[in-house]
């Protein structure tokens, strides 16, 4: 299993309890430094570029084992033999699997909204439509707005996908390999099967969005028994950007 060595942006001091933020699927560490920057007012904070996302480099193969083996080397490179981490969306999921694998590595565990089960709808959509934005023929990105309005109606969604975006040179490029997208889409809404792992018996907590649908009670509990479920009122998926006071409270309130 080939890790990769993450990118990164480090905040706080480092006397304070470390603490590692993992983004979502299109993120990447910039979507996260505002938190940051005040959970660095308690915390020796960590934002993580996960494979093929952000400044990290890319990789041909991307999924939660892979991930999670990433997370692990930075760990071991960085001499945190134990860390509070907290995952959003995808990273969410490479939270949970890494703390069931290296349970001995994770002081306590925070999930925002996402469950660990395999979803059924799809990015195809939305990767296509990237993949067709005419880059070299756009000079500003009110044009690749534009141009993605179509396919990609939600305003806020749109604005963060094109954060993927980069002009060298004068002309834009894509930040991100979306052909590795596209082939490792189904393993980011997917999960790993579960059958011969241990549930993981540290303290976790899982904050949902009230709006969002990717509770699964059962899922959680199943293999988090003593997982914390907390409801942020008024949420969606996005709940930090949503939300970003109570969830700060609740991360703060809870590590």
């Amino acid at each position: 299993m080939e890790s990769v060595q993450l990118a990164f942006e480090e905040y706080g001091d480092l006397k304070n309890k470390p603490l590692i933020l993992l983004h979502g699927f299109f993120a990447s560490s910039r979507n996260w430094r505002q938190m940051a920057k005040q959970l660095a007012k308690i915390y020796h904070v960590y934002v993580l570029d996960m494979r093929n996302h952000g400044l990290s480099p890319h990789a041909a193969e991307m999924d939660y084992p892979l991930m999670a083996e990433d997370l692990k080397c930075f760990m071991d490179s960085h001499q945190l033999q134990k860390a509070n981490i907290l995952g959003h969306s995808m990273g969410g999921k490479v939270a949970m699997w890494f703390a069931l694998n290296h349970p001995e590595r994770v002081h306590k565990l925070l999930v925002a909204d996402i469950s660990p089960v395999s979803y059924h709808h799809s990015f195809d959509k939305t990767i296509n439509a990237l993949m067709q934005l005419p880059l070299d023929q756009i000079s500003n990105r009110k044009q690749a707005d534009d141009f993605l309005q179509p396919f990609i109606p939600e305003l806020a969604y749109r604005q963060f996908l094109l954060q993927n975006i980069q002009l060298k040179n004068g002309q834009y490029s894509w930040r991100i390999d979306l052909e590795v997208f596209y082939r490792t889409a189904d393993k980011i809404i997917a999960f790993p099967k579960l059958e011969s792992i241990k549930p993981y018996l540290g303290e976790v907590l899982f904050l949902m969005g009230e709006n969002s649908t990717y509770l699964d009670e059962p899922a959680i509990k199943t293999s988090f028994p003593e997982a914390k479920i907390s409801i942020i009122k008024g949420a969606n998926h996005w709940l930090h950007i949503d939300k970003p006071a109570e969830f700060l409270e609740s991360v703060i309130n809870f590590v």
